[in-house]
């Protein structure tokens, strides 16, 4: 558990892992070099729970706290946790209970329930959308959409930590670890359960650090689907030339798609950012094209998919919802 000035809500976070009704853990603590009481408050804590180890370092960001507490750690199993967040009770004896029966590269994560004073709109569709990828095949399936897997969720076996590693990008670090432990063959699970109360707020670090910002995620999403692609040999389109299909056909790069398809017939023929608009009739035939589809319009995904599927196309074999 990374820890940054967290004193406001410490208590609460560790009460909820020392509440487990799993009780043989160990909770290490990474002070990253807090200015508040952040340290004294898990000296306390360790005082009363010697399972509680708290380890202080210079402040250097959440990904060097997250490989500190990694060579720190010595169970069979690693769990992650924010110092904001509270776990229900059985969180860690569920996790575990699904992580024995699986292979040892295997992710298991849970459902989540988003907790603050002003939790907007965005936030709930997100947990929504989040909350209904409960299967492997789904969450590959979306992973390019945004990070299946909520990050304080995370647990694995130590293999499987180690396997994969926290990486020292500068891009949002549980999404670069969820997509390339899927691209490592790890399997991906979700406890169907609200196990975690997951804090919105103002300050929280996603909201205030360039390395969660939209350019980044597009950077991190665009790196592994232009590894997938060129693996296919197959020609490579882009659906959507509006707000965000706009933005993704200015950032290609290394790979861009031949043409972009649009259902307004007014950009026919015309160039966005160098690609030229097609209809949608123009789009070869399934199993010869690989789509990445732009689209950010309410329900569009739900039409486009009985579209593509009406016409052959698979998802995720032919297609790609990207946000």
């Amino acid at each position: 558990m990374p820890c940054w000035n967290a004193a406001a809500t410490l208590d609460a976070a560790v009460a909820s892992i020392v509440g487990q009704t799993f009780a043989d853990w160990e909770l290490i603590a990474i002070d990253d070099g807090s200015t508040d009481a952040t340290l004294d408050m898990l000296t306390s804590w360790h005082n009363r729970d010697t399972r509680i180890k708290p380890v202080s370092m210079p402040h250097a960001g959440i990904v060097a706290a997250l490989q500190h507490g990694c060579a720190e750690a010595r169970g069979a199993y690693w769990a992650r946790m924010d110092a904001d967040d509270i776990c229900m009770p059985q969180r860690m004896e569920q996790q575990l209970a699904l992580l024995y029966a699986e292979l040892p590269l295997t992710l298991c994560s849970t459902q989540v329930e988003t907790i603050g004073d002003d939790v907007q709109s965005g936030r709930r569709r997100y947990e929504a959308w989040l909350n209904s990828l409960l299967s492997h095949e789904a969450m590959a399936r979306e992973r390019f959409i945004e990070c299946p897997i909520a990050h304080p969720t995370f647990m694995a076996s130590r293999e499987c930590f180690e396997h994969v590693g926290y990486s020292g990008n500068d891009g949002p670090e549980d999404y670069d670890f969820v997509l390339r432990a899927y691209a490592a063959g790890v399997q991906l699970r979700k406890v169907p359960e609200k196990l975690v109360q997951w804090r919105d707020h103002a300050s929280r670090l996603c909201m205030n650090d360039d390395r969660y910002s939209p350019e980044r995620f597009r950077a991190l999403k665009r790196d592994h689907l232009v590894d997938m692609l060129k693996r296919t040999e197959k020609r490579f389109w882009q659906w959507g030339a509006g707000e965000v299909g706009k933005v993704w056909l200015r950032e290609w790069d290394l790979l861009r798609p031949e043409f972009v398809v649009d259902v307004n017939p007014r950009k026919f023929g015309k160039k966005i950012h160098g690609i030229t608009v097609v209809p949608p009739d123009d789009l070869p035939p399934a199993g010869e094209v690989v789509i990445t589809v732009a689209v950010g319009a309410p329900g569009a995904r739900k039409q486009l998919r009985e579209w593509f599927g009406s016409r052959g196309y698979r998802e995720a074999q032919d297609y790609w919802f990207v946000a």
